[in-house]
């Protein structure tokens, strides 16, 4: 078995959960926040058969999109004093996809 920890921006994360709920892929959402953005995600844990990986992958990636956005990057970063406040375009959105091997699963 594989845990695949799918992190969705939250703009995605219906379309995302109602996917896997038709392709009857069990998953567990929780909201979160990105750090560089401090935009809210959802993540996704789930828990699915070897086989199964490349399915769930599938159905996350055509329902997260990427998109570009202007936005203030926050104080702080390596910017000169000229640049500061100044909005920059970045790409945002999509999935941050992690799969790691599962040495035991039970279900209650």
């Amino acid at each position: 078995m594989k845990l695949i920890t799918a992190i969705v921006q939250d703009k995605d994360a219906s379309s995302v959960a109602n996917a896997l709920v038709e392709h009857n892929i069990r998953a567990t959402r929780l909201a979160s926040a990105g750090g560089f953005l401090r935009s809210g995600n959802s993540t996704f844990l789930i828990a699915v058969k070897d086989d199964e990986v490349n399915t769930t992958i599938g159905v996350i990636k055509e329902h997260s999109k990427t998109r570009k956005q202007f936005v203030t990057p926050p104080v702080g970063l390596d910017m000169s004093i000229d640049t500061i406040g100044q909005p920059i375009e970045v790409e945002i959105g999509g999935a941050t996809i992690i799969v790691q091997a599962i040495e035991d699963f039970q279900h209650f």
